[in-house]
């Protein structure tokens, strides 16, 4: 039968004619009646199966997760790591090819090619990470399309009618929302609007339409997925949006009523709470209504980088009311309020601790500036976010300064030798602007980019900090593998020192080498992919590890909450995860590790 094999079937197509012989030297057959688990989740496997003849389903409990049939190989994961994700099961008579481990495992020793096959579909495994653990959770209705969604229908009005025309026209056609035509513009009026202007204004019922509506239309594509209207709503403090079809003109509206029950945590709700607040205290309870709503997102299986998009948007509206029930006068018209860190990155979930600032444009009464700094923060921490154990604050006078102090800082740590200095500039560098004169943090960074790129021995310092956490060795796994396995497991590893950080802080050293400004990490993945920095596969690799990472940090520090543990640091113990669990992990540990390489080897870290 080995005169059957076929070497042009991959990964066989990567050996060599010596290497493709040793295989046919070794195989042998394997016989598999219908109902039979050929290799049972958990459990390990001898040989690499490729099937010649019948059916393999791949399962994981319940859920279906593949039909393997001829020439398709299984399973190298329970190969290379000792144990299957998943059960492969028969489900009509099938015959195998069997390649003894010990084989593969010396050619993926010896040949980079077939190795890659081997690590490709370890990639595969993070990517399906986040559906393998949300089938039957809200995330399958939010990616329905908006286009599946029950909607009201587009009716337009000239903006040239009246306002009783419009009330008219609503009532016959059962809709609350019509689109608007005035000119080469298009805009919307509801009956919201109609009742406000007629009740409130005491505006006379032939009011021209087109005085009430407004013209800042927020829509959707019909082909969008819901979760992204959700998001639009969100953002935007809308409690409709419009839906353009194929042809790009207005096809009608997407309500929150359509949606709203499908939704954990009604996140659309909590802006309109946030901008009705008159004090501390009604802020303070939708500061903790966003937090409340993480757990519940997750439960309901939102994933992770949803959940911190949403609550980015949220926190940073709640920012912008609280720098507008204390900011006085001075500081709204010469002030820039400013997030860093994963709040600024956009990656935050669980609160932390404080990290944000305060750039003026030109100096303020002490008074006022001293009383701002202690209320701003004072009232974060009342809200449940903790000062920064860095002091990267509002209150520190570091942290809320005039531009130009703000430019003389930065080059001093620019110059400094110090890891303190180094973080100092990565925090920055991940800062958003929230309110006020945003236009001072672009002239700040554009200083520090300016300062930093090219200096290739000042960006190997800056690089260095990607050393400050070491990836932990779990073992050796196989020749693959070696260095990154899973031993007993017995001690905790902290997510965020382990593969969080080393890919965040890479990605922020690559960006300000290549002057990228945009924060979140995913997307500074994307433009440096774009830039030539590293292929799209390894992009696309190191996005899924980061998603893997932020997932079981969420978990840790949710369950952290609801033991009180007010510290909440991401702390995982391996060996109490499923074995499914620990293969994701060890995989996204071992991207983590060979990007370390790769990056020591651009930055040529110990060298300065």
């Amino acid at each position: 039968m080995s005169d059957g094999f076929d070497a042009h079937n991959p990964p066989f197509d990567r050996l060599s004619q010596e290497e493709i012989e040793q295989v046919r030297a070794a195989l042998d057959i394997g016989y598999f009646p219908p109902g039979e688990v050929i290799i049972g989740a958990g459990r390990p496997a001898e040989a690499l199966h490729v099937v010649i003849k019948g059916r393999v389903e791949v399962r994981q409990g319940e859920a279906l997760e593949a039909v393997l049939g001829p020439r398709d190989s299984f399973d190298s994961r329970a190969l290379v790591h000792g144990a299957a994700g998943e059960d492969f099961v028969a489900v009509e008579e099938t015959i195998c090819f069997l390649i003894p481990g010990e084989v593969v495992k010396r050619l993926i020793a010896r040949n980079v090619g077939f190795a890659a096959f081997f690590y490709a579909d370890i990639s595969r495994k993070l990517d399906a990470f986040d559906d393998a653990h949300r089938r039957d959770g809200v995330e399958s209705v939010l990616r329905a399309r908006v286009r599946d969604a029950a909607r009201g229908k587009a009716v337009f009005i000239d903006g040239h009618a009246s306002m009783r025309d419009a009330g008219l026209m609503m009532a016959e056609a059962d809709i609350n929302a019509l689109f608007v035509r005035d000119g080469d513009r298009t805009g919307v009026v509801t009956g919201m609007n109609l009742s406000k202007a007629a009740i409130l204004k005491s505006l006379p019922l032939d009011t021209p339409i087109r005085d009430i509506s407004h013209f800042d239309v927020v829509a959707v594509e019909e082909d969008a997925f819901l979760f992204d209207a959700l998001l639009a709503m969100t953002r935007h403090d809308k409690r409709r949006v419009a839906v353009r079809g194929a042809d790009g003109g207005y096809a009608g509206f997407l309500e929150d009523i359509d949606i709203l029950g499908l939704v954990a945590g009604n996140s659309q709700l909590i802006p309109g709470r946030i901008d009705r607040a008159r004090g501390l205290e009604d802020l303070g309870i939708a500061a903790r209504q966003i937090q409340d709503q993480v757990e519940r997102l997750h439960r309901q299986g939102v994933k992770v980088e949803a959940i911190a998009e949403i609550t980015s948007d949220l926190n940073r509206r709640l920012f912008l009311k609280l720098f507008e029930l204390l900011a006085p006068p001075s500081i709204r018209e010469q002030g820039c309020l400013l997030v860093m860190g994963s709040e600024g990155r956009g990656e935050q979930t669980v609160r932390t601790d404080q990290d944000n600032g305060l750039l003026l444009a030109a100096p303020v009464p002490e008074t006022e500036l001293q009383m701002f700094r202690e209320g701003f923060s004072g009232a974060l921490a009342g809200f449940g976010f903790p000062p920064c154990p860095g002091n990267v604050m509002v209150a520190n006078p570091l942290w809320s300064q005039p531009l130009d102090g703000l430019t003389r800082q930065l080059r001093a740590w620019v110059l400094d030798r110090t890891p303190e200095a180094a973080m100092n500039l990565a925090i920055f560098f991940d800062a958003v602007a929230v309110a006020g004169r945003t236009d001072l943090l672009g002239e700040a960074k554009a200083a520090l980019v300016a300062l930093m790129r090219g200096e290739q021995a000042l960006l190997a310092r800056f690089a260095n900090l990607v050393e400050t956490f070491a990836t932990p060795n779990l073992g050796v796994l196989s020749s693959l593998m070696a260095g990154v396995g899973l031993a007993a497991a017995t001690d905790e590893i902290d997510i965020k020192k382990a593969g969080i950080f080393p890919i965040v802080h890479g990605m922020r050293t690559m960006a300000m080498d290549r002057g990228i400004l945009v924060t979140p990490t995913a997307a500074r993945i994307e433009a440096l992919v774009a830039a030539g920095a590293f292929e799209a596969e390894f992009g696309r690799d190191l996005v899924s590890a980061l998603r893997v990472f932020m997932e079981y940090r969420l978990r840790s520090q949710l369950e952290a909450v609801r033991r009180g543990d007010v510290s909440r640091e991401a702390l995982v113990r391996p060996g109490a995860l499923s074995t499914a669990d620990r293969d994701i992990l060890r995989d996204a540990l071992r991207i983590v590790r060979q990007f370390r390489e790769s990056f020591r080897n651009r930055y040529r870290l110990g060298s300065f």
